[in-house]
């Protein structure tokens, strides 16, 4: 008998009500980040927002954003 295996993205979320999900991912992957920075890379509490920005993001999108994290030229609010 094989496992089942679930699936699922993140959860519905009233500040993004479009079906244009850019924003929801950007605004994600800032979230896991900023908890990272508050709590520390051993916190085990911000994993549910790296699993919310992996299944919304590109992940040539999330790599860039490593990049110019890593380079100090990203553009966004950490």
């Amino acid at each position: 008998m094989a496992d089942e295996i679930e699936l699922k993205t993140a959860p519905a979320d009233f500040r993004f009500p479009t079906t244009n999900q850019t924003r929801h991912c950007f605004t994600r992957y800032i979230e896991f980040h900023r908890c990272l920075a508050a709590k520390g890379e051993e916190s085990n509490q911000c994993e549910r927002f790296a699993k919310y920005y992996r299944s919304l993001c590109p992940g040539e999108w999330v790599e860039r954003w490593n990049e110019q994290r890593e380079n100090g030229t990203f553009p966004g609010p950490l």
